[in-house]
């Protein structure tokens, strides 16, 4: 039986080997059409923290459940995506104590505070790992690892890493809905909750003058890469922590309507400083009303790609035509 379970999960990863080369393809693609130049240790670093996540997105999270025993086991394995920033930091002489020992610290106390009972309803542990998250990307503390230019936001996906390594492995909750598997359901409900959101977004967003409108003609390419590069960089990230993980977890202690509400507002005060040297209320404003319509297509059938479709689109044509 054991052997039949190996020849089944090889099967199983062909495809989600395939397409993670294509992603990667797509992303070099990008960066040679926008003429970026990214050192090969940063690329391979990126690579590292890229294949954890996308792992994660095709059941990675049962196979470590089956084979991670032990307390020590399972709080030392989150560390491993550590290596990606030794792999860049150190050839190109960027290596820096504080920040290493930064980000292993932040990311053992999510795996220790995860080293408990798997309660029905969410406790202090939980608030404290998405405190420890949430601050380590929205105060921006560990963006210097790597300063290469498009690639100062990796620090985020390291922290994606660890949230996923925690709620799906470590201490799995039901109903997060991490899964790159992508169903027509996805695309229906996100699209959906986009043609929604915009009409409200353009008659709120010109009256505030947050909104400005651009003449300006992008090519099918420039658009496809903006929304890849927004959907896996910007809104999987956040809708992982706000949808997947706020938003679940709240709605067992407070309802439906009441934690929709709730991970809006902090959704929109997370982009106070987005944009502006001082509290940017135009940006929090259109960014909780964009909330709302986010939680909506995650909760149609819990399901984070639809969430992130609807996010990803927003971003996009937002960066495109009337940022």
């Amino acid at each position: 039986m054991g052997r039949i379970n190996e020849i089944d999960e090889s099967r199983g990863i062909t495809a989600p080997i395939v397409g993670f080369l294509t992603l990667l393809a797509c992303f070099w693609l990008i960066a040679k059409h926008f003429d970026v130049t990214i050192p090969l240790s940063a690329g391979v670093s990126a690579g590292l923290l890229l294949a954890t996540y996308w792992a994660f997105g095709f059941g990675f999270d049962k196979w470590l459940r089956r084979r991670l025993k032990g307390r020590v086991a399972t709080t030392l394995a989150p560390l491993l995506p550590i290596a990606s920033y030794l792999v860049f930091s150190l050839p190109q002489g960027e290596f820096r104590w504080s920040i290493c020992l930064g980000m292993t610290a932040s990311v053992l106390a999510v795996a220790l505070l995860l080293q408990c009972e798997n309660p029905a309803m969410p406790g202090w542990q939980d608030w404290a790992v998405l405190a420890i998250l949430g601050m380590a990307v929205e105060l921006r503390i560990f963006d210097r690892a790597w300063p290469v230019a498009g690639l100062t936001g990796l620090p985020k996906l390291l922290f994606v890493d660890a949230g996923l390594y925690g709620y799906l492995a470590i201490r799995p909750i039901e109903g997060v809905g991490f899964d790159f598997r992508i169903r027509r359901s996805d695309v229906a409900f996100g699209l959906r909750e986009f043609l929604y959101f915009t009409p409200i977004a353009v008659l709120v967003g010109f009256t505030l003058g947050f909104l400005h409108f651009h003449r300006t003609l992008s090519s099918p390419l420039a658009f496809a890469a903006g929304w890849l590069f927004t959907l896996f960089f910007v809104a999987l990230p956040e809708e992982l922590f706000f949808r997947g993980l706020m938003l679940n977890m709240l709605e067992r202690r407070v309802g439906t309507n009441r934690a929709l509400a709730i991970t809006s507002l902090l959704f929109g005060l997370a982009h106070f400083n987005k944009r502006a040297a001082t509290f940017n209320w135009r940006y929090v404003i259109l960014a909780a009303i964009a909330g709302v319509f986010y939680g909506r297509a995650w909760l149609a059938r819990r399901r984070m790609l639809a969430s992130s479709i609807t996010h990803a689109t927003v971003d996009t044509v937002w960066s495109i035509w009337l940022r």
